[in-house]
């Protein structure tokens, strides 16, 4: 397989890859935040962009290593660097001398991307940074995800931190920051990207190719979590309507109709039943943590399928049973990554979460 068609770790599919992405929507706080700092002389060496997967991290810092390369003072404000810039079409083109991407590898005996970034990763890094800038300018470097350094790999580019090189800036992005190391954390500026908000998300969406259903950018954005990479899973899977048959499911709760469950289960059955699942089961998990909220005296200030708030009041009509459903959706996920490491059924694995809920019921005062 050529370089230009190996598949990209860091690339969601069915959006592009975020260094094409020319447009940053819903985070403008987070680039006003840098670019402070860049206009008062105080750029961090490390930054650590943090948020949920989808929501622009990447995106945030492909724009601003084109601006950091293409520009020796800060500009005002984050605009889009023309297409037809140097500068844009080799990172385009990943041939920007200045830049390092570190990210999983493709593993050519195994034919398949490797789980983890190895040390051998950071060590082409070390090798990067030892050189001698083309220019004598600036340089940056972009990891994506620092969560997927393995513990050799994280070691070593601690010593980078504790030691960074001169004009050199680094972007982790990471979507679990709990997982690296509390020093690789404590060497880095954080720099928080919150979940768009839906007239963000659609505008990002629409950058991106991607078209919300007329009249369902409210409930793509409540599914989604505000993450562009989500939301485009979501509406690539008919995501919207499975979400309405969970509704439509446990709307008679306590008695599941069996007709619906078996029908649902069915869906997913056998191993190519795998990203259906993924799917199902993320949306499953978002419907009972949505009447986790409802029973805590928060609900949903949307409903993203019809006659929900009525289905999420009966579910969770007091916090005791709101309690329960977000137990149960921290059971129910352990549960589907033990089964999918020993790879049960997914139509076993959801029937099984979905007759779980039925016990709930004995939680309630109704």
């Amino acid at each position: 397989m050529a370089e230009d068609e190996l598949p990209e770790p860091d690339r969601r599919d069915g959006l592009p890859h975020p260094r094409h992405t020319r447009r940053l929507y819903g985070q403008e706080g987070a680039a006003r935040t840098f670019l402070e700092a860049w206009q008062a002389e105080r750029l961090h060496h490390a930054w650590l962009l943090t948020g949920a997967e989808g929501v622009g991290k990447a995106t945030l810092a492909w724009q601003l290593a084109r601006q950091l390369l293409a520009h020796d003072s800060p500009p005002a404000e984050l605009a889009p660097l023309p297409p037809e810039h140097p500068v844009a079409r080799r990172i385009a083109a990943l041939s920007e001398p200045r830049l390092f991407l570190l990210r999983r590898p493709w593993d050519s005996e195994r034919k398949r991307l490797r789980a983890e970034i190895p040390v051998d990763e950071v060590r082409r890094l070390r090798d990067f940074l030892a050189l001698s800038a083309t220019d004598g300018g600036r340089r940056v470097v972009i990891i994506d995800a620092a969560d997927e350094l393995n513990r050799n790999a994280a070691n070593a580019l601690l010593k980078l931190l504790e030691e960074p090189p001169k004009g050199t800036v680094m972007f982790l992005v990471s979507h679990q920051p709990a997982r690296l190391l509390p020093t690789i954390r404590s060497r880095c500026r954080t720099l928080p990207l919150r979940p768009l908000p839906a007239g963000a998300l659609a505008q990002a969406l629409q950058e991106a190719g991607v078209t919300i259903p007329d009249g369902a950018a409210d409930a793509v954005a409540a599914l989604s979590g505000g993450s562009v990479g989500a939301a485009g899973s979501l509406i690539a899977g008919g995501g919207l309507d499975l979400y309405r048959d969970l509704v439509a499911l446990l709307s008679g709760w306590p008695q599941l109709d069996r007709g619906r469950l078996s029908a649902l289960c069915a869906s997913v059955a056998g191993m190519q039943g795998g990203e259906r699942f993924d799917l199902l089961l993320a949306l499953l998990l978002t419907l009972m943590h949505r009447a986790a909220l409802t029973g805590a005296g928060r609900p949903p200030a949307a409903e993203a399928a019809p006659d929900e708030a009525a289905v999420l009041a009966r579910l969770a009509p007091d916090p005791a049973t709101g309690r329960a459903w977000a137990a149960l959706a921290a059971r129910s996920a352990a549960r589907a990554r033990h089964g999918r490491s020993v790879n049960l059924d997914p139509a076993l694995l959801l029937l099984d979460i979905l007759l779980e809920s039925e016990t709930i019921a004995a939680t309630s005062p109704a």
